[in-house]
C-alpha cells in the first residue's frame, strides 16, 4: 500500500515509535535506558528532533492538536526532549 497524500501542517516533522516508561524505569532515571516498558508502543508526531535513545515528553489525545491553528490528524506529540529527570514517589 503507498499512501498518496500527505498533510501540509505536518510538514518537517517525522513519526517515533516510543515506549512509554514504566514506574521502575522512572525510579532509575535517564540511566534506565531503551526497553519496553508493560505498556505497549505508540507513534507520536515530532517536530522537536528527538531520536533513537532520547527520552521524550509527549501529549495524548485532543491536546496533541492545540499547537496546530487547524487541528491535524495526530493523535500524540513530542512535547520535550529530556536532559533530567528527578523521580521521587509520593509516600502517604
Amino acid at each position: 500500500m503507498t499512501l498518496s497524500r500527505s498533510e501540509a501542517k505536518l510538514k518537517g516533522g517525522r513519526y517515533l515509535v516510543v515506549s512509554p516508561f514504566s514506574r521502575e524505569q522512572y525510579a532509575k532515571g535517564l540511566d534506565a535506558g531503551a526497553g519496553m516498558g508493560k505498556d505497549p508502543s505508540l507513534v507520536v508526531y515530532d517536530d522537536l528532533g528527538g531520536g533513537v535513545g532520547d527520552v521524550i515528553g509527549y501529549e495524548e489525545g485532543a491536546e496533541a492538536a492545540q499547537p496546530f491553528d487547524v487541528p491535524p490528524p495526530i493523535d500524540a506529540i513530542n512535547c520535550a526532549l529530556m536532559d533530567e529527570m528527578f523521580y521521587r514517589p509520593w509516600k502517604g
